[in-house]
């Protein structure tokens, strides 16, 4: 994988990948910036969500589970001092659907953080990683009921 940015002016900048998507980067005006892109620091928690939240969605598909609605939030805390690194994350798996298994969703989640997630692999290297998970059941009528929430340990 190839990837570059390239300045924009005071502190923006478009970065671009084999993808060939373009991003914009920006920062805080508060550091020469004007709020025009996202943060690369923010890449790094969108990107660690994003890939576990592919392999996830694709093993629940696979396990014909009948998800409505999903998302991976990721929760950092970052050191107070320069380089200001990730210290700690928390990872919560939210899964909205009808009949979703408990076990379907913990396995989904247990191949993604332990064998098919290289942003998972790279950053538990760096940090702690706790994972938990929301299962809701959807009811007629758009009304959700809570169905279980739980914790993963690898």
């Amino acid at each position: 994988m190839d990837a570059k940015v390239i300045w924009q002016g005071r502190m923006s900048f478009n970065g671009r990948a084999d993808s060939g998507l373009d991003i914009p980067l920006g920062t805080d005006p508060s550091v020469g910036g004007d709020n025009d892109g996202a943060r690369p620091m923010e890449l790094f928690a969108i990107g660690l969500a994003g890939c576990t939240a592919m392999d996830v969605i694709s093993i629940l598909q696979k396990k014909r589970m009948g998800v409505t609605e999903f998302e991976v939030q990721a929760h950092v805390e970052r050191a107070d001092e320069h380089p200001k690194v990730f210290t700690h994350i928390v990872l919560e798996y939210v899964v909205y659907g009808h009949e979703i298994k408990e076990d379907a969703v913990v396995r989904a989640i247990e191949l993604s953080a332990t064998r098919y997630c290289p942003a998972h692999a790279m950053m538990e290297k760096v940090c702690p990683i706790e994972i938990k998970y929301h299962i809701y059941e959807e009811k007629d009528g758009g009304d959700r009921s809570l169905v279980v929430s739980g914790e993963f340990t690898p």
